[in-house]
């Protein structure tokens, strides 16, 4: 029989309104939303007529499409210390994501060819609590497992203009113009291949060598100078060549943190590249000003900067903005790698792994950043839903089954609360490791039920269902294949 979810706020995303319905949704037993009932009419109707196996009344609380995040880092196998399939798709559940999307880069092996791929999916195999996709990874001399990546499922390719931090950088180095110029060459070639997407952490090294005060290492500022905006201007510069060459191509920046590299996208944009942009929760509503000395756990690459720069980055979120969507760029380490543990080396900005644990406070952390600027960047739940569901589907391939709240797709939901406030602390948090900059910090927003194709996943004060999870592999352009393992 089939599922009745009920609410009296229902967002359901699917174009024919913004506005939030009193009703329900029908949902069959293979988890695929089956009817929508528009009105308090609709759903006495029905269940005065038809008996559903059983009925989830969430009252007040906000029913949307579940959101997608398509910038995740999980760093299994190899580094499950760091961040594993688990307590990462734990971590999402508990957030209100019901699919997220694994960078290549951190795990051991990293994404780089299909054999390393069929590693990360059969070790997810059992793990997973909300769906899962893979970016595969571009770096020098893999050049032959592109189209076979592709070709396994992955969602895009993603590469990095810059060399990560160690040990990473040894695993996953960065390409440069003219090897990145030769994948996008080859896959224009291959026209199976002509939706694929390359993503790129979008930051150039200086030509010339920023030394930092080796004196005050533990100083935010001593980092940030190291990492100035002309890195990612440059970089994006780049990208805008590459895209106005390679206009087939769609080529999405990641983590963007520079308002001043949003104008030369808009102008990329105009001249008819296909250039995409995502920025992060932590460039929103962190500002350099306050990070305080020994704080690693705010370090990333980019770096969050100065609170002038937040203002550039707010407008471009707008509808048709150089900003299409929202990605949190979770990247825990291990306290030792962070910097964190007690000794010489703690607080060392230096030396301190760059990544910030915020996947599961994803959707509070810029909902209560948003309300706390008011005024025009204040954000309303339609934006949420475009740049942290819709968009991010669009992206990578999920639109035809998710994203919306239609018939025909799949039943996945983030029931939350708007208005309800939480104070965030180590016992709250799923994931391996704990440290994140929003440690004390009063959010708004709290999600009490994620439902991934009809299951409840997780509810807030009962925790978890069973990890049945999807891996999802994108078979080709226009198709989408669900397989448990690979």
């Amino acid at each position: 029989m089939d599922l009745l979810f009920l609410s009296r706020r229902i967002f359901l995303g699917d174009g024919s309104q913004n506005a939030l319905i009193h009703g329900g949704i029908i949902v069959d037993t293979e988890g695929i939303i089956r009817r929508v009932l528009r009105s308090p009419q609709e759903v006495n109707t029905y269940l005065y007529n038809t008996e559903s196996e059983s009925v989830y009344d969430f009252g007040d609380l906000v029913l949307m499409p579940g959101l997608i995040d398509p910038n995740v880092h999980i760093n299994e196998p190899g580094r499950k210390d760091w961040e594993g399939f688990a307590t990462a798709t734990k971590a999402a559940a508990a957030g209100g994501f019901t699919t997220i999307i694994d960078r290549p880069t951190n795990a051991q092996p990293p994404t780089v060819s299909v054999a390393h791929l069929k590693a990360k999916t059969s070790t997810a195999r059992g793990k997973i609590y909300v769906d899962v996709g893979f970016w595969g990874g571009l770096v020098p001399g893999n050049g032959d497992q592109l189209a076979a990546l592709l070709g396994a499922g992955v969602m895009g390719l993603q590469c990095t203009l810059c060399d990560p931090a160690a040990p990473v950088s040894q695993e996953f180095p960065a390409v440069n113009e003219s090897q990145l110029e030769e994948a996008l060459s080859q896959l224009d070639k291959d026209q199976a291949e002509g939706e694929a997407i390359v993503a790129v952490h979008a930051e150039l090294p200086l030509t010339t060598e920023i030394h930092p005060d080796e004196e005050a290492p533990r100083e935010y500022g001593t980092f940030l100078v190291t990492r100035p905006p002309q890195m990612e201007i440059s970089a994006t510069q780049l990208l805008c060549r590459l895209a106005n060459r390679h206009p087939r191509r769609c080529i999405h920046i990641l983590n963007c943190s520079s308002g001043e590299s949003l104008p030369l996208v808009e102008e990329c944009r105009r001249q008819g590249g296909n250039l995409t942009v995502d920025t992060c929760p932590h460039y929103l509503a962190l500002a350099a000003e306050d990070v305080p000395d020994c704080g690693t756990e705010f370090k990333t690459w980019p770096p969050i900067r100065e609170r002038r720069n937040q203002e550039q980055l707010w407008q471009a979120l707008r509808p048709g903005g150089a900003i299409r969507m929202i990605g949190s760029d979770h990247s825990p380490a291990t306290p030792g790698a962070r910097a964190l543990t007690c000794g010489r080396g703690r607080g060392n900005f230096l030396k301190a792994w760059p990544g910030i644990n915020s996947l599961q406070l994803s959707l509070s952390v810029v909902w209560t950043a948003a309300a706390n600027r008011r005024g025009s960047a204040n954000l309303t739940i339609a934006d949420i839903h475009r740049l942290m569901c819709q968009e991010p589907a669009n992206l990578c391939g999920l639109s035809a089954s998710k994203g919306r709240i239609a018939e025909g797709y799949d039943a996945d939901f983030c029931v939350w609360s708007p208005e309800e406030e939480f104070t965030v602390g180590p016992e709250l948090l799923y994931t391996a490791t704990k440290a994140t900059p929003y440690a004390g910090q009063k959010l708004r927003g709290v999600v009490h039920a994620t439902v991934v194709r009809g299951l409840h996943v997780y509810q807030q004060f009962e925790g978890f269902g069973q990890p049945l999870g999807k891996v999802l592999l994108r078979r080709s352009s226009r198709k989408l294949v669900k397989f448990v393992s690979m």
